[in-house]
């Protein structure tokens, strides 16, 4: 006798809870995805984030079906009504995330398609998700990009703060980490600053070629409707459509040039990190950085650690990971999108959150670092630091320079024996190495007299400093 219950065999009432027909592409399919490829190839536990550029994507898009008749006036007000009401479900917390529905596009889709009826389901005429993703991509990236350039100035309006107060204050600038010629400290923040002014530079270059809309490429031939990308693309802020549109689902080269750049400001953070981690410790005493961005220790009392210039500088190899992480994901594939580019977002995403926090890091702490103004001075009295000073001065007695070169060593070689600085020697003992040596020497010898001497556009003289604060100032502001 047949057995006339239903359901009764367990992979009968698993088929029928997850039948390939619930997918939105399911008609293809014969069989359930299985448990675990459903999981492993889902991609809505990181994607979700991209929610409100899917959202604006959609919205664009559903506007310009509606402009070439593709969308009545009534589908795309209901389209339009149901997309709000997604993002504050998205936003307060109530939208249930479903990991049968693989992305962010999916879940979206089939959210607006249980609240507005088969318009839902007219949304994705002449698009795929592959320009759909792609899309979302850039106009993500196009806003963090201005976040963060946001950021890079206010580190920059912070360290022009410090160099404007500290223009006269002069410490012992470094080559191979030794003493090489005295320099001032509002100078070195100044150097700091030219190396952000040209990070903020390639992000802006960044930004023009991240800011080319793939919407309207469908999975990757294009689509046989009417439809109006420039439109689309007047819509979202883009400057234009893509030209390709195979190249407009696959290229990433956006986003590894945004990682370029972002390894390239984490270099100079890093960087900018070693000399403060240094400058802070016992042996140098340079500066103070403000408690709050200091820890101490578990065992020892004494110690205040400077963690967060040690945190960016260890940050900096995972954003050189993350362009490695895109650099490999890219170099194989074929024409055109593959499901290898689902990895594309975590390794951009993570780049992001580290720029971003050590960015705001520095720029928290930049004003309130404290010069040991008595510590910096004494540092650049050590190790002959004017010595170039006086061969450039035997240079103007009409001795040539590689004659003044070896003279001057000479006198450092004196100097060290005696234990005695160039500044510190009588006029006696100065001319024993060249009678050109006379008593207007002592001018070029003290530090003062040494920083004030390079008083040229981009020299280390006060003058130039306060000059190059002011052309900085002017250039922030525009």
């Amino acid at each position: 006798m047949p057995d006339n219950k239903k359901n009764s065999n367990p992979a009968t009432l698993q088929d029928q809870k997850d039948k390939p027909a619930d997918k939105l592409w399911g008609g293809r399919f014969s069989e359930s995805t299985d448990a675990f490829v459903e999981a492993f190839t889902a991609s809505i536990d990181f994607d979700k984030r991209l929610y409100k550029h899917d959202i604006e994507g959609s919205r664009a898009h559903a506007q310009m079906l509606n402009k070439v008749g593709l969308l009545s006036d009534k589908e795309v007000t209901d389209i339009l009504q149901g997309l709000d009401e997604i993002q504050d479900e998205i936003e307060n917390g109530q939208f249930k995330w479903s990991l049968k529905r693989e992305d962010i596009h999916m879940n979206i889709e089939a959210r607006l398609t249980d609240k507005i009826g088969i318009a839902g389901k007219k949304l994705h005429t002449g698009r795929s998700r592959n320009d759909q993703v792609a899309t979302d991509i850039r106009l993500w990236l196009r806003e963090q990009i201005d976040l963060i350039s946001n950021e890079i100035r206010r580190l920059q309006t912070g360290l022009l703060s410090v160099a404007e107060q500290e223009a006269d204050t002069i410490l012992p600038g470094f080559t191979h980490l030794q003493v090489a010629q005295p320099i001032t400290f509002g100078h070195h923040m100044m150097a700091w600053f030219e190396m952000l002014e040209r990070n903020h530079g390639r992000l802006q270059d960044c930004r023009t070629r991240v800011n080319i809309m793939p919407l309207g490429s469908a999975a990757l031939a294009g689509t046989t409707y009417p439809i109006d990308r420039e439109y689309a693309a007047e819509l979202l802020g883009f400057e234009r459509p893509c030209n390709n549109s195979l190249d407009g689902v696959s290229d990433r080269d956006f986003a590894i040039e945004f990682l370029s750049a972002a390894s390239l400001i984490m270099m100079h953070l890093s960087r900018f990190s070693e000399e403060l981690v240094l400058w802070a410790s016992a042996q140098f005493h340079f500066i103070d950085l403000p408690d709050r961005f200091c820890t101490g220790s578990s065992i020892m009392p004494q110690k205040k650690n400077p963690d967060v210039p040690e945190l960016v500088r260890g940050k900096t190899g995972r954003v050189y990971g993350d362009l490695m992480s895109l650099l490999t994901l890219m170099k194989s594939q074929p024409l055109a999108y593959n499901k290898d580019n689902q990895e594309d977002k975590e390794p951009l995403f993570d780049a992001v959150d580290t720029l971003m926090g050590s960015l705001r890091a520095f720029a928290d702490m930049t004003p309130h670092i404290k010069t040991n103004k008595d510590k910096m001075r004494a540092a650049a009295m050590q190790g002959f630091s004017t010595a170039t000073d006086l061969a450039d001065y035997l240079v103007g007695k009409n001795l040539p320079f590689r004659d003044a070169h070896e003279v001057v060593g000479n006198a450092v070689a004196y100097g060290v024996n005696t234990g005695k600085d160039l500044s510190e020697m009588s006029l006696d003992e100065l001319r024993q190495f060249s009678d050109k040596i006379t008593e207007d020497v002592f001018n070029v010898l003290t530090l003062e007299g040494s920083v004030a001497a390079r008083n040229h556009p981009g020299g280390t003289a006060p003058d130039q400093v306060r000059r190059q604060i002011a052309a900085a100032k002017d250039k922030i502001k525009g």
